[in-house]
């Protein structure tokens, strides 16, 4: 049995794992990673990464009898997942940062404290599967329970770092989880689980664009409501308040629903339309990242657009820089800047960040 070095948010999934590791035999060795929302006010406190959270971490680590140790990111995680977040809403985009941070910020610091206090692996409470599919790099599966798998927020992990992952609960329930935790007597048993954003806790994510933009960047210049003719249908007090898909905040008057279908940031224009214009027949992917050998021109493939979303059966037209895929059916509010996930069964093949939908009267 090898040393073990466990993510504990201070949640009851990162302490299971932590106990289970320790069942099996390993050195296990506990780490929190102080980010951003650690040294914030007291709405960060409680949020997955907050004080609450490593003072619980902590405790839970003093109960098993393991070390733990607290190691500062805050200046990465502000750079590769804060930015981006900025940025993306900036540009009309609409950002996934637990997925930034997976691939930026947690697995690889956990990595190079890992190493240097020359542990074998790291692991976390995802629910999701590492598996070896012969000799070659191992693969990556979503959980066993469908509720809670998590695969979709790890499409960007660097295909070398599998080798070193280990994911305790993946064949396990939410429900078995807590079971689990409730017999060793875990403080962490019953605790909520944290549904936000860490580092916008209360929701409000246009204040933290307000505070990390120029005064008057275009984000939050006036600008139109349009239709997909052109037509004016109302105005607006900054694009950085809307995203594919949105119905809260338009104009009414309309004989049907309206849903934000574009964001056109260099004319300050939201477009709005139907229910049935938010479909989109085909989608491009960017930033692409593999973890297995990238599927071929003419192959199907299953692609997840949402974390809670049914995978969608696609066909792949081109794979270069970016992923062109034909949607066997029209998918719903296709966002840019959200994240495309491609599965073969329940195994990963790897995603990217969509680029635009393919939708019939779309300037994108």
């Amino acid at each position: 049995m090898g040393k073990i070095l466990v993510a504990m948010s201070g949640g009851v999934d990162s302490s299971v794992a932590a106990v289970l590791l320790l069942e099996e035999g390993h050195e296990v060795v506990g780490a929190t990673l102080r980010t951003f929302c650690y040294s914030s006010g007291p709405a960060h406190g409680k949020t997955c990464c907050g004080l609450e959270g490593v003072q619980d971490a902590r405790q839970v680590a003093r109960t098993l009898g393991i070390p733990h140790f607290v190691f500062d990111v805050e200046e990465a995680f502000t750079r590769d997942v804060i930015h981006d977040f900025v940025q993306e809403y900036a540009e009309g985009r609409t950002p996934n940062p637990c997925v930034r941070c997976n691939s930026f910020t947690k697995f690889r610091d956990l990595l190079h404290q890992a190493r240097e206090m020359g542990a074998d692996k790291i692991a976390t409470g995802h629910y999701v599967r590492i598996r070896r599919r012969g000799p070659g790099s191992p693969s990556l599966f979503r959980g066993a329970d469908p509720a809670k798998d998590q695969a979709y927020f790890l499409w960007a992990l660097p295909r070398e770092t599998l080798p070193f992952l280990s994911f305790p609960l993946g064949d396990l329930t939410k429900s078995r989880v807590r079971e689990l935790a409730r017999e060793r007597g875990l403080l962490t048993a019953d605790k909520a689980e944290s549904q936000e954003i860490c580092f916008v806790p209360e929701g409000n994510y246009r204040q933290l664009l307000k505070e990390r933009l120029e005064p008057f960047h275009t984000a939050f210049q006036p600008g139109t409501i349009v239709d997909l003719g052109g037509e004016v249908v109302g105005t607006h007090e900054g694009y950085a308040g809307f995203t594919v898909g949105q119905r809260r905040g338009l104009p009414g008057g309309f004989p049907e629903p309206m849903f934000v279908v574009e964001l056109r940031p260099g004319t300050r224009e939201v477009v709005v339309g139907t229910r049935e214009d938010l479909l989109a027949e085909g989608l491009v992917l960017t930033d692409l990242n593999w973890l297995g050998d990238p599927p071929e021109a003419g192959e199907f493939v299953d692609v997840q657009l949402r974390h809670r979303a049914k995978p969608a059966r696609a066909k792949v037209e081109d794979v270069a820089e970016t992923l062109v895929l034909h949607l066997l059916e029209p998918q719903p509010a296709v966002t840019p800047g959200q994240s495309g996930v491609l599965f073969s069964g329940d195994r990963m093949l790897g995603g990217g960040r969509i680029l635009r939908g393919r939708q019939a009267g779309l300037s994108t």
